[in-house]
């Protein structure tokens, strides 16, 4: 019986997708719940299962291919056994690959292969469609002769990608010297158009400005060191910085429901619930999945949330609905050391807090010089509706809870 393989519904923000790569070529068996292909958004990377077990007949649409919701993308014959390759002869059959083998193996499996072939196979760069290769890495391996399999892959799930494949040309492949100068034009992923169009929407519809404050993080750093392993004995999961500034946030933009409002218009919109984004970066580009009501949530349900989300990021898991429907955002260029920046706001938020790298300086307390781990803190805001005096109380009132988190932790 045949079954067809049709692209998810889509939600109504996203108008297509795009054929990223396809796992499985036709003739493969598969199986239940088996990853077919994947599918690229303006947002996520959505992966599409099968729902059945057996062969996979015809594939509709190849890489590249634009498709839309509910389309049938592939054809599955259930139940039926996969159809061998054809036997070669002679010392072809030693020589070369075996038929249909063109996925990339990590440089170490390779290795292993390598030392039980005879001395005189060559290394052959697949051209196939179905190499497991992304376009732009296919292409590089191609016009350079790079045989991939030989390469090992930095990218999600072991993958080879062209920066990989690059920095193997200037240093390892034959012919290539070592003060070559490669370049490479590759089209801008679905993802990083939509980030790109997202940034000039900002720059173009937002008067957008920027407060700055610092604070000093002694006692929360000294509340997580005390604290920290009873809670994740009692929650099993640590307690980190972002719980704090997430609380101390939504915390803020109660007493101060503009920062969390939105532009519609010539409406304003009120939002009496604190729907946060936490800009995660990913091998694909910035997401910003949404903790909902985190005025109602506790650190331990927080300190979780983060997590999940993160996880579901690094495995390429996130859905559409985790991404959408935030109110504020919280970013933190401190964990790939950035001391200072200005945020872009993420339309139609209306304000985004900026989290920096934490480091000891010399600040005066009770009329003493004393060193303390301090972080600068910046809020960009659109100043169409929310007044500069608005944005440094709210960023003066997140500065006072972070250091009193014992007031924090009390909700005063």
């Amino acid at each position: 019986m045949a079954t067809e393989i049709k692209v998810p519904v889509l939600p109504e923000s996203v108008s297509d997708a795009t054929i990223a790569t396809w796992h499985k070529k036709a003739g493969d068996a598969v199986k239940r719940d088996e990853n077919l292909v994947d599918l690229e958004t303006d947002k996520v990377v959505l992966e599409v299962p099968s729902t059945v077990d057996g062969v996979l007949k015809e594939i509709k649409f190849e890489e590249g291919a634009t498709v839309n919701s509910a389309q049938v993308i592939a054809i599955i014959e259930e139940g039926a056994a996969a159809e061998a390759p054809p036997a070669e002869s002679g010392a072809k059959d030693k020589e070369a690959p075996a038929a249909g083998a063109e996925e990339v193996q990590p440089k170490s499996q390779a290795k292993q292969a390598d030392d039980k072939a005879p001395s005189s196979t060559k290394p052959q760069t697949s051209s196939g469609k179905n190499d497991g290769l992304p376009p732009g890495a296919r292409f590089t391996a191609e016009s350079k002769g790079i045989d991939a399999s030989q390469v090992e892959g930095t990218g999600r799930r072991g993958a080879v990608t062209k920066e990989d494949l690059l920095n193997y040309a200037s240093g390892k492949t034959p012919g290539v010297s070592g003060g070559a100068r490669p370049e490479e034009r590759v089209p801008m992923t679905r993802i990083r158009k939509t980030i790109a169009a997202r940034l000039m929407q900002s720059k173009e519809s937002i008067a957008m400005l920027t407060s700055f404050n610092e604070v000093n993080l002694g006692k929360v750093m000294a509340l997580r060191k005390e604290l920290g392993e009873q809670f994740q004995k009692d929650h099993g999961i640590k307690l980190g910085f972002m719980s704090f500034f997430a609380k101390a946030a939504a915390n803020a933009l109660a007493k101060y429901p503009v920062v969390n409002a939105s532009v519609d218009g010539n409406d304003i919109i009120y939002h009496g619930y604190a729907d946060i984004s936490v800009a995660i970066s990913t091998d694909r580009g910035l997401v910003t999945p949404v903790l909902r009501n985190v005025e109602r949530q506790g650190f331990a349900e927080i300190e979780q949330g983060i997590a999940d989300y993160a996880k579901k990021a690094r495995d390429g898991k996130l859905g559409l609905d985790d991404l959408q429907g935030g109110t504020f955002t919280i970013t933190n260029g401190g964990t790939f050391g950035s001391l200072m920046s200005t945020p872009i706001v993420n339309p139609p938020q209306s304000a985004i807090l900026g989290m920096h790298a934490i480091k000891e300086r010399a600040i005066v307390e009770n009329g003493q010089v004393i060193a303390a781990p301090m972080m600068y803190l910046a809020l960009s805001y659109d100043h169409r509706i929310i007044d500069g005096k608005d944005a440094v109380l709210f960023l003066v009132d997140i500065k006072n809870q972070l250091e009193n988190p014992h007031r924090m932790l009390l909700g005063m």
